[in-house]
């Protein structure tokens, strides 16, 4: 297997809310397989499919809504391991390789946790402080470079 085949082609979003750029909370949503672990929306670019299908079709499946709008995307792919514990059930994938976007939320949308296949059991809008409080330790250094940079861009 290729270094490339090695990471799997994923998506991932920070979601804003409709009050953007007043208000400049990010969703965060807790994972209903792990007590405690919040993160960002975020999943696998099926073969064939482009990076914004896979974007929107991931935030239908985990948020249960498309309504959102595209404000900024990170300029390149982000790379990281997963832990030994999680590497085993991602096999042959030793991590992934994620396109990052920001993301505003419509008016209309309204967000449904209760999807075909749940992945979160909760959600809350915290701020950009918050966010590396609250998310997975193996993810730190990911959300903490993604952010960064938003924020240098005067998005965040």
């Amino acid at each position: 297997m290729s270094k490339k085949k090695m990471y799997r082609p994923n998506v991932a979003m920070i979601v804003v809310s409709n009050d953007y750029p007043n208000k400049k909370e990010i969703l965060i949503a807790q994972r209903n397989d792990l007590e405690g672990v919040w993160q960002f929306p975020q999943g696998g670019i099926d073969e064939g499919e482009k990076v914004e299908e896979a974007l929107f079709r991931e935030l239908e499946e985990e948020l249960g809504t498309s309504k959102a709008k595209i404000v900024a995307e990170y300029p390149q792919w982000i790379s990281y391991d997963f832990p030994k514990k999680i590497a085993k059930k991602m096999k042959p994938y030793k991590g992934q390789t994620q396109k990052y976007f920001l993301l505003k939320l419509k008016k209309s949308a309204k967000i449904n946790l209760d999807t075909q296949n749940p992945e979160f059991d909760d959600y809350k809008f915290v701020s950009v402080g918050e966010v590396l409080k609250l998310t997975a330790h193996f993810k730190k250094p990911v959300y903490e470079k993604v952010i960064k940079y938003f924020k240098k861009e005067g998005l965040l």
